[in-house]
């Protein structure tokens, strides 16, 4: 890659037909355009094929974008094919939801700030004003949207509504401990992640690390996922998980829990701003990346 020129990214998905990756590779070849990493995966049961080309126009110039995305509209629809053509250094505008645990928003904050995360913050959302200093401090608008069995309709319209003034490309529950509605689930398809804790047994409601303490487990971990209409069970991005043992307190194990939970937060904002999630179904196909 040359890291002067623009770095543009082409993904999608399409039948599992025979010439499917000529389409794809011509295209950029005509174009002048060199492609120096891509992804490929076919699933057979699905019959769709997935793919993601990262690329550089290396021909005298400009680059001409328009007729390349004309090219892939003409030709994609033979092969039902969805596409998308992005430049990589473009940030995503992120919303953040959050209640009252820091750990993972403090994480975010820290890696926008310094550029480990190409994404822009437009907006914080909580339910309770604690984190408000955070925000204040990087100068990001924080919004308390106080929320209680009555007014869960009007607080989560006031959060689309917030959602679609800053046109947020991707919307993050950094441990925001409120159950979103099937309405809401339903608008942000796709395009927002969740975190939460993996503890083999199931520990569900209050205090779960104080529970697997108390089974002594020897695992904790986190699993950031697509939010589905169904709590904590869309589609996986990304997993972690630590060894703990029989010296671990309640507290500790808390504290190892919070560290892998921003861990695997991060590492899923980081594959879908770079686009290397894809939708699946009730799965995804997640090509690897640095």
């Amino acid at each position: 890659m040359n890291p002067d020129k623009k770095t543009y990214v082409l993904t999608g998905s399409s039948l599992t037909k025979l010439g499917v990756l000529d389409l794809i590779i011509n295209t950029l070849y005509r174009s002048e355009c060199y492609a120096y990493e891509m992804h490929t995966f076919d699933d057979a049961k699905t019959g769709r094929f997935f793919f993601r080309v990262e690329f550089n126009f290396i021909g005298n110039g400009e680059f001409a974008e328009e007729e390349l995305r004309n090219q892939f509209t003409h030709k994609a629809e033979t092969f039902e094919m969805r596409w998308d053509l992005s430049e990589l250094s473009t940030p995503e505008k992120v919303v953040i939801l959050v209640s009252q645990y820091d750990h993972c928003l403090q994480d975010i904050l820290h890696r926008s700030s310094t550029g480990a995360l190409n994404i822009k913050i437009p907006a914080i959302i909580s339910n309770h004003p604690d984190l408000k200093r955070l925000a204040d401090w990087y100068g990001i608008p924080y919004y308390h949207l106080p929320i209680s069995a009555e007014t869960k309709a009007q607080q989560e319209a006031q959060m689309w509504e917030i959602i679609q003034q800053v046109e947020a490309d991707l919307v993050v529950l950094a441990r925001y401990m409120q159950v979103l509605s099937e309405d809401m689930c339903k608008k942000l398809h796709g395009r927002a992640i969740n975190i939460h804790h993996s503890l083999l047994p199931g520990f569900k409601g209050a205090k779960p690390y104080h529970q697997a303490y108390e089974k002594g487990v020897k695992l904790v971990g986190a699993t950031a996922h697509y939010i589905s209409e169904v709590l904590d069970e869309g589609p996986i991005i990304s997993q972690g998980v630590e060894p703990v043992d029989h010296t671990y307190t309640p507290e500790l194990l808390v504290s190892k829990g919070r560290d892998t939970e921003r861990l695997v937060l991060a590492r899923a904002i980081k594959l879908h701003v770079e686009k290397r999630c894809f939708l699946n179904g009730n799965k995804t196909v997640v090509f690897p990346g640095h």
